[in-house]
């Protein structure tokens, strides 16, 4: 069972480009939850969560997976290239 926490949420690219910031705490029991959240904060934000990679301390998850307090999920867009 997860406990709702703040948790350290990082936008990189097209995501930091959405929100203006590039880091924030946001409460939430699973990942995806933390990004509705997110997303009620930075409507703009939407259209970039929707094709995101989500890594919560730095592996690659799904909205589902619970979360808890002072983990960091990092929202990362697609990039171009490579």
């Amino acid at each position: 069972m997860s406990e709702v926490g703040a948790i350290t949420v990082r936008y990189w690219a097209a995501a930091r480009a959405a929100t203006g910031v590039d880091a924030e705490q946001v409460a939430g029991t699973t990942v995806g939850a933390v990004v509705d959240a997110a997303v009620d904060r930075h409507p703009e934000l939407a259209r970039v969560a929707r094709v995101a990679t989500l890594l919560l301390d730095g592996r690659a998850v799904g909205r589902e997976v619970p979360v808890v307090g002072g983990a960091t999920l990092e929202v990362l867009p697609p990039f171009a290239g490579g």
